[in-house]
């Protein structure tokens, strides 16, 4: 590659086009517990960030640029093999090298992105002022499926860059829809598969602490356990997403159960455990069997309770109301706050749309399609209603003996 100012200038911009890129990061600091990571643009004369995860007030934004001969990534660049530092402290290889110094760093993972037919891009890195067990297999395994999804991305979008040039604009427009899909397709198998185990390892951790007697570390533990659980529901959203692009559909196992009251008041404790700052009133009313999956439809109701959680005002209690309506179970989810704009309540099933306005760690945005499939796979009707004076709320329909016509459901 050219390594020119532009043309390092328009490797940060490819990077920060990767829509999956601060998920990614996010996670790997997440599943880690370290707080930096990065995307780097690497040279023989440059280091540049291409896009930054910092909850350590690190200073580097994107765009950003350290001296190369201050940082590990050239020895990770000629060696083409991943650095892993538990401790700098301690390590025998670089306790006494400059660059923990320098940037008073004890734990660190840096893995080179390199393009399929060998070119160098940079590295995938993190780091951390304390010390992390990560050099693991499950950690390690992580970096490298993360740096080679992020190559092969940067390589399909150049693709798409170089067609552009080629075809007219329906025909380009056609090929950045497909090159989407492959990021997400390729994401949702990261996902799906490289980060269960070490998110099991986090759960388990996190359930042996539980058990210690020390205040601190039972505060910590929970933490750990909520964002487990919040890590195990974005993925279970993105593998039902990819089982539905794969044609099987959203899978349901329709049966009569007398227990759906109780299900769904369970997902309303462990919301408000997981958030107790928040209010969460439920008036869950559901006197006779009903046909259903219902794992599905506490999932149902666990999103839209997620989704009122992220978008809702924190002042205002969030309203879970569950009730029989003629041949219908009526589950509905309100928040107050600002409204949905109209332009954007058309798009709020759309999968991987969020608004412009939408502030990060966010999710995916698949939460809500999810919901819309589940529905769906039910039978249902899911609306949404947005207003100033009234909030937001999310309906759902679901007709009791699973085999009603939704366009007959009573509003």
């Amino acid at each position: 590659m050219n390594e020119s100012q532009a043309a390092i200038d328009r490797d940060v911009a490819a990077v920060g086009a990767l829509s999956a890129v601060p998920v990614l990061l996010r996670i790997i600091c997440e599943s880690t517990g370290m707080g930096f990571a990065a995307v780097a643009r690497v040279t023989d004369t440059s280091w540049t960030a291409c896009a930054v995860h910092d909850q350590i007030a690190f200073g580097l934004r994107s765009g950003g640029q350290l001296d190369v001969s201050t940082t590990l990534c050239t020895e990770a660049r000629e060696a083409r093999r991943p650095i892993v530092i538990d401790d700098a402290g301690c390590d025998p290889i670089y306790r006494d090298h400059h660059t923990p110094r320098i940037y008073g760093i004890k734990s660190y993972v840096s893995v080179p992105i390199v393009f399929s037919n060998g070119d160098y891009f940079g590295n995938l890195c993190a780091i951390d002022p304390n010390p992390a067990a990560v050099s693991n297999e499950r950690t390690l395994g992580m970096f490298n499926s993360f740096a080679e999804l992020i190559a092969r991305q940067l390589e399909d979008e150049e693709q798409v860059r170089s067609r552009e040039q080629l075809h007219r604009a329906t025909e380009t427009a056609l090929l950045d829809e497909r090159a989407t899909a492959e990021l997400r397709e390729q994401f949702i198998a990261v996902l799906g598969h490289d980060l269960r185990n070490p998110l099991a390892a986090v759960e388990a951790t996190a359930d042996l602490l539980t058990r210690r007697q020390e205040e601190d570390i039972v505060r910590i533990a929970r933490r750990l356990k909520t964002s487990s659980r919040r890590m195990s529901r974005l993925i279970d959203d993105v593998l039902d997403f990819a089982r539905g692009r794969l044609g099987s559909g959203m899978g349901v196992n329709l049966v009569e159960t007398d227990s759906l009251g109780a299900a769904l008041r369970d997902v309303v404790a462990e919301s408000r455990e997981a958030h107790v700052e928040r209010a969460v009133i439920a008036d869950i009313d559901i006197p006779r069997p009903v046909r259903c999956d219902e794992a599905r439809v506490q999932q149902l109701l666990s999103n839209l309770i997620g989704n009122a959680l992220t978008h809702g005002s924190a002042d205002v209690p969030i309203e879970v109301e569950s009730k029989i309506a003629g041949p219908w179970l009526v589950l509905s989810v309100r928040n107050g706050g600002q409204p949905i704009p109209e332009e954007n309540l058309a798009r709020v099933f759309e999968p991987f749309w969020r608004p412009l306005n939408s502030h990060r760690g966010g999710g995916l945005g698949l939460g809500l399609h999810i919901c819309s499939q589940i529905v769906a796979a039910h039978g249902g009707r899911l609306e949404v209603r947005s207003t100033v004076d009234d909030g937001t709320t999310f309906t759902v329909w679901l007709p009791l003996d699973g085999g009603a016509n939704p366009a007959a459901a009573v509003r």
